[in-house]
Parts: C-alpha cells; structure tokens; sequence
C-alpha cells in the first residue's frame, strides 16, 4: 500500500480519478501533470487559471461537506496548513487522504511531488519536473541577507527551515532569520529595524502572499531600506511555478541588490 509523506497509508487500489486537492501547488502540479483529475479544488487555488472545478473553500478551514458531496477517491493535503482534525475526519469517512509534508527546500519539495505523481497517479516523470530541477540545482554566492515578511498584522517573517527562504539563497539571498527556533517567527517592529540598522540585513523581500504587501504597503515601516516586491506564487509555490520562477525572482532580485550597492 501507498504511503504519504508522514508515513500514513494511502488506500487507493488505482490512479486516482477524482481528486479534490486543498493545496494549491498540489492543485497545479497534478492539473498540468493529469488534466481532468481533479473534482474539487480551494478558493486559493488560483492556477492554472483556466482551472474550472467546485471550490471547496480555504485551505486551512475546507468545507467538509463540500469535499465529501464530490466523492473522491482522493484528496491531497499539507501537513503546515492542513488541520489534522480535518485529515481524520475525512480518512473516518473513507476518504483516502494523501498528506504531503511542509517542504524545507527546493529539493524536498521537488522529490515529493516526484512520488506523488509517478507512485500514486502512475505517471511518468512530468517534463515541468525536471526543468525545475535543472533550474534550482546550483546555489549561488551570497551577495545580500534579507527579511522577508509574510504577514504584517502582526508582523510574521520567514524562519528556519522555509521553502521560500530556501528559493531566495539558492538566488544568493540568505534569510536575516534562518537561525531562528521558529518556521514563523514574530517579532516585532521595532526587532525587524534593527537587523537593517545593525548590517544584519541589507535587502527587505516583500511578496504578494499571503499578506499583499505592495510598493505603498509595506516598505512605509521601513524608511530608507532597499526592498523588492515578489510573487508569493514565485517564492513559496512547489510545483510547475518553479521553472519560471528561477528568471523572474533572480531578475527582481539583481535588480534591488545593485540598487542597495549604488
């Protein structure tokens, strides 16, 4: 029997064909990969955008009743935004529920998505697969170190162990926060400003996601500190997003490091 990421069992007796997925880089990844799986997907999943299925609601508080209404043989979760109550629930419902855990890099992320598209969906390895891993495969130097915010109210920034801050230093930017105990930490405003007044961060990284932090939003509690606006998409999303996203984050990236040396 087919296992996931956790070690759970994953009782499927074929490839799915009626997939809900509560993930968004899960819901892209499988609608490239096999089009026409999947039967019901969140309102967060936003690609492909021509994507037409039944939304089920928010990812971390999915309509329950909605996923069960569609009958699927299978639905795909995330270990950080997936409520464990809500994995049991459905895995009590018959529900055979395929738990991917919170990748901390770009090649956890990739290996995942490997298993989960040619073990359970029996496919072979998909094109978008191997071009990411091509892209992402070399780390450069480290030319700036950067905190990177994903919330404001209240501020929460990336830590140790983060996808995202995973895809910036393979670009050559390092996390002012990857030594922190915390995946998320919070610190406050007044802690953010002292790492660029102190020279222990030099570039200030802003993406659209969650919170959609923008050039007027954003940068105003941090007079003076270069910053960049990204795709949340681009940053945190592991999937097809991944082969664009190496040219278009290193070229905003370039971009706000030789504006910061000038």
């Amino acid at each position: 029997m087919l296992v996931d990421d956790l070690g759970e069992p994953v009782p499927v007796d074929a490839p799915p064909s009626r997939v809900v997925s509560l993930v968004p880089s899960l819901t892209e990844a499988v609608e490239v990969s096999a089009p026409g799986r999947l039967a019901g997907a969140t309102d967060y999943c936003t690609h492909p955008a021509t994507l037409d299925v039944p939304r089920v609601g928010g990812s971390k508080y999915p309509k329950l009743d909605r996923i069960l209404a569609l009958e699927p043989d299978l639905v795909l979760a995330n270990s950080e935004e997936s409520r464990q109550e809500d994995v049991e629930t459905l895995r009590g419902n018959g529900i055979a529920v395929w738990v991917m855990a919170a990748p901390a890099t770009v090649p956890d992320g990739l290996a995942s998505l490997r298993r989960l598209l040619t073990q359970c969906f029996e496919l072979d390895e998909p094109d978008w697969l191997v071009a990411a891993e091509e892209a992402w495969r070399t780390p450069e130097p480290v030319r700036a170190r950067a905190v990177v915010p994903v919330w404001r109210k209240p501020w929460v920034v990336l830590g140790r162990d983060t996808f995202g801050g995973d895809v910036l230093l393979r670009l050559g930017v390092a996390n002012a926060y990857a030594g922190h105990e915390d995946r998320y930490p919070r610190p406050k405003l007044d802690e953010l400003r002292a790492r660029f007044d102190s020279g222990a961060a030099d570039l200030l990284v802003l993406p659209d996601e969650p919170w959609e932090f923008t050039a007027s939003d954003g940068p105003d509690a941090f007079p003076g500190v270069p910053y960049v606006l990204v795709s949340g998409r681009f940053l945190t999303w592991y999937g097809p997003s991944l082969v664009d996203a190496h040219a278009e984050l290193a070229a905003a990236l370039a971009r706000s490091v030789e504006a910061s040396s000038e």
